[in-house]
């Protein structure tokens, strides 16, 4: 999957004029990425059109036009484009009460590597997890989790070809499982390059 470019960004004044049009596309798109794995947890896979969303929303919230600025903002958002051989993907942890988040933060420590993915009958997949910065205390871990799922040829053969997909978290507090829902799998089999 190609990364973000200076070219492939709208400029301010034409975000301006698309910026409602772009982000119903983008949330729409979205909708297809979002795996739930169980009731508090959820990834939010990532792929070259959310990052430019990103992207252009921080150019417009920060008035950045300077071609440098632009171009850090491009190197801190292109890690989270998928490279053809992995899914990479935001794990949020979701509670709305803001106590009952704290106390779950507190319990679910490590998370990020109690989390998995299994395509068909293969091994599963641990990803990496957090490579930009600890996300981490040694009392609570973060509501959101930068993950990346590095798959062998023969995971990316059987993930195109529609083999069952599975994710979970093995974390003692919190232990859940989805599949992946066929919607998704099919958003997903686009990140991935045989």
């Amino acid at each position: 999957m190609e990364k973000l470019t200076r070219e492939s960004l709208l400029s301010l004044e034409q975000y301006a004029l698309e910026r409602e049009s772009f982000r119903a596309r983008v949330m729409a798109h979205k909708k297809a990425r979002r795996v739930a794995v169980g009731p508090h947890a959820a990834l939010y896979f990532e792929d070259a059109l959310t990052m430019q969303y990103q992207v252009q929303e921080m150019l417009r919230i920060e008035r950045i036009f300077e071609p440098d600025q632009i171009q850090d903002e491009l190197d801190a958002y292109n890690p989270l484009v998928p490279d053809g051989t992995n899914l990479k993907a935001t794990l949020m942890i979701e509670y709305p009460d803001v106590a009952e988040r704290r106390a779950s933060l507190e319990r679910l420590l490590g998370i990020e590597r109690a989390l998995w993915l299994q395509v068909g009958a293969l091994e599963r997949v641990i990803p990496v997890a957090n490579e930009d910065l600890q996300r981490e205390t040694d009392r609570k871990t973060s509501a959101v989790h930068f993950v990346r799922f590095e798959l062998t040829g023969t995971m990316v053969s059987a993930f195109k070809s529609g083999e069952s997909t599975h994710i979970g978290i093995d974390h003692p507090a919190y232990r859940h499982e989805s599949q992946l829902p066929e919607l998704s799998h099919a958003a997903l089999a686009a990140d991935l390059e045989e």
